[in-house]
């Protein structure tokens, strides 16, 4: 019979579309737990840029794939401070950089850095003029006049850090990113298609084998 045909259709859609649906929902969680984290900015190093309280999405990334400019979660030694910090990376490894009060120049080009506001130079800290050993990065703070950074290094393979150390990168927009949303709803879309087929499976056997049906036929016997 036909509605018998459309109820085995749509018990086969049922178990094809949940299952798949709860493995993609699955997998986008633990790509989300493996590539992504959140942290909250403690001090003000990198004000106005980000805030204390604010919260940060760190993407985890290579070593190969820091750019200079990036900001990013690194683990420096605990000499230098306790935990994490977030600190843009100024030069890499090979780079040649100068700075003398809030201008830096890398490579011999003056940084175009709108994200510095500070008015007024900071004074306890020198001139310097530096070679980014490989493997490393020179990082300031965006706000220069109250960041713990290279510049208070620099008697340390001039001042940098190591890349291993580089935890992940925030992203420019925190919200979440689009492979997650994109996954993330094509498994819940798939799973409340399997939920509806197999609602809709249901409605097709009542239809077939009506209740009233059923106990007439008992009583037949």
């Amino acid at each position: 019979m036909p509605q018998r045909g459309t109820a085995t259709r749509l018990r086969d859609m049922a178990w094809l579309l949940a299952p798949l649906g709860l493995a993609i929902l699955a997998g986008a969680a633990v790509y989300a737990v493996t590539h992504y984290q959140v942290v909250t900015v403690s001090g003000d190093s990198m004000r106005p840029t980000y805030r204390p309280g604010e919260r940060l999405l760190i993407e985890q990334i290579d070593a190969d794939e820091i750019r200079r400019g990036d900001v990013v979660l690194m683990e420096p030694p605990e000499r230098y401070v306790a935990e994490p910090v977030v600190r843009r990376v100024i030069g890499i490894g090979g780079d040649h950089v100068v700075g003398v009060g809030n201008r830096v120049t890398v490579n011999g080009k003056p940084l175009d850095e709108p994200y510095v506001k500070d008015a007024d130079e900071n004074v306890t800290v020198g001139a310097y003029d530096v070679m980014v050993p490989d493997g490393r990065l020179f990082v300031l703070g965006d706000h220069r006049a109250n960041a713990n950074d290279s510049r208070y290094h620099l008697s340390e393979q001039s001042g940098s850090f190591a890349v291993t150390g580089v935890r992940g990168r925030t992203r420019e927009n925190s919200g979440t990113p689009a492979v997650l949303l994109l996954s993330g709803g094509a498994g819940v879309s798939l799973i409340l298609g399997g939920i509806g087929g197999y609602a809709a499976r249901r409605r097709a056997r009542r239809l077939l084998h009506p209740p009233n049906q059923a106990w007439s036929s008992a009583l037949s016997r």
